[in-house]
């Protein structure tokens, strides 16, 4: 029987360090096996200083993702920069019998270029392809699905895309940011758990 992996889940950090110091030391105490960042790490991209680094030094793995402040490149680029961590955006992740895949940015006018629905799900489509046949799998996106609770009813769309991907790849979890205020928001969409960890985080196992 594989053990289970114990995860930190946290998003829309927007540049406070201070707060990443709170997190980094919470993963660690915690001793969780593996972080994941859903996106909006900086504000505006003003500053990457300091906002990866914390996570890293607690030596487990960091996957994180662009949000709608910062673009790929900047994400690849701390992803280069600290060891020990990996972009997922259009990637995936294998621990035993569990993968992990993703797509960052958000569909919607917002700071920072949008992604096209197609490519939304284009680069989802291309991560779940090499853990498809994992027992469980986490899909990590920054952008919400439509229909979602963090949709406050249609006033805050979210991304067809992302609901399309949870109907076809059927994860077990999927962990979002965003809409900072539906943090902590949890529901079910057929076989799948979602919830909006924002800045407080989340640590469940799988």
């Amino acid at each position: 029987m594989e053990k289970k992996t114990k995860i930190f889940a946290v998003g829309d950090i927007h540049g406070d360090t201070g707060l990443v110091k709170k997190l980094a030391a919470k993963a660690k105490k915690e001793d969780v096996d593996l972080i994941l960042i859903t996106g909006d790490l900086t504000s505006f991209e003003i500053s990457t200083k300091n906002l990866l680094g914390p996570f890293v030094k607690t030596k487990k793995p960091v996957f994180i993702l662009p949000g709608n402040h910062e673009s790929p490149a900047t994400i690849d680029f701390l992803a280069d920069t600290y060891k020990g961590s990996k972009n997922l955006h259009g990637y995936s992740f294998s621990k035993g019998d569990l993968g992990i895949f993703g797509a960052g940015g958000a569909t919607q006018i917002g700071p920072m270029p949008v992604i096209s629905e197609k490519n939304m799900f284009k680069m989802l489509e291309k991560g779940f392809s090499k853990v498809k046949d994992k027992p469980k799998k986490i899909m990590i996106t920054h952008e919400h699905p439509e229909g979602s609770k963090s949709e406050f009813g249609g006033e805050m769309s979210g991304s067809k895309a992302i609901a399309r991907a949870v109907k076809k790849f059927k994860p077990d979890i999927l962990i979002h940011g965003h809409i900072h205020e539906g943090e902590g928001f949890q529901e079910t969409k057929g076989k799948t758990k979602i919830i909006n960890v924002g800045k407080k985080g989340k640590i469940f196992k799988i």
